[in-house]
């Protein structure tokens, strides 16, 4: 018996957290539209948006039940719209990114960041808001992380969270100083800060440097859409933020 659980390799944990994915990501499209209009997530019943019908099993089964009923909701018919599967789609493409990476012990922390970097990136995207409820726990887990897998450099990355937020909040002092209106918010610069929590003091430049570059792409493709940019056009830098942080880590 000994010998036997001595050779027996052991599971890789990709196709758990592969299979986890979709469910995942439901949840993520439920947090992303609730927490900013400050609505229960865990007790409030998922609903059909036109006829307020309360969903039950077989209408919540990620990506199939979309199939199956071709994009409808079962009872009124009224189609249902992309941004559920898009969301089960986008936390599979999170995983499948991880594991082209890393599939030894980074993987479940590298999943758990691009996850909680989607519904971020979607929050702000949808709302202009980055909730606490996620920005404040993905520092705590940057930090455990970190604490768990290379703890000598925990001090590094709380310096970094540190340094980020009150670098973050001393530009958005100075430039509300200046122009008279905000140019970020305090959601900026928690997310920064769990940047730097997961990546370290070296890596901040270069997410600022990416997020910024991502900010200016996004204000350009808005301009060649035919849309007025100006300098109080509101953009939101979440997204930016996410994308370069989960950029970041990818790399190493």
């Amino acid at each position: 018996m000994t010998a036997f659980a001595a050779s027996s390799p052991i599971l890789p944990i990709w196709p758990v957290l592969l299979l986890s994915a979709p469910f995942i990501g439901s949840l993520l499209g439920v947090l992303a539209i609730r927490l900013p209009r400050g609505e229960p997530v865990v007790v409030a019943r998922s609903r059909c948006e036109t006829c307020r019908h309360v969903l039950d099993a077989r209408d919540l089964v990620p990506l199939l039940s979309y199939a199956v009923q071709r994009g409808r909701c079962r009872r009124c018919g009224a189609m249902i719209g992309w941004f559920h599967p898009a969301m089960e789609l986008a936390a599979v493409a999170v995983v499948l990114s991880a594991v082209a990476i890393d599939d030894g012990d980074h993987l479940i922390a590298g999943c758990t960041l691009g996850w909680m970097l989607l519904a971020l990136g979607i929050c702000d995207w949808r709302s202009y808001q980055l909730p606490d409820a996620l920005t404040l726990p993905l520092i705590l887990m940057g930090l455990l992380a970190t604490w768990l897998l290379d703890r000598e450099q925990v001090t590094d990355h709380a310096l970094a969270t540190a340094c980020a937020y009150l670098g973050c909040r001393s530009f958005a002092w100075a430039y509300q100083r200046l122009r008279g209106y905000d140019g970020l918010g305090q959601g900026d610069a928690k997310l920064l800060a769990a940047a730097g929590a997961w990546l370290g003091l070296a890596a901040l430049p270069n997410v600022v440097l990416v997020a910024a570059i991502t900010g200016l792409a996004m204000a350009a493709a808005l301009r060649v859409s035919g849309k007025a940019v100006t300098a109080r056009t509101m953009l939101p830098f979440g997204p930016c933020l996410a994308l370069a942080t989960w950029l970041i880590w990818l790399q190493g």
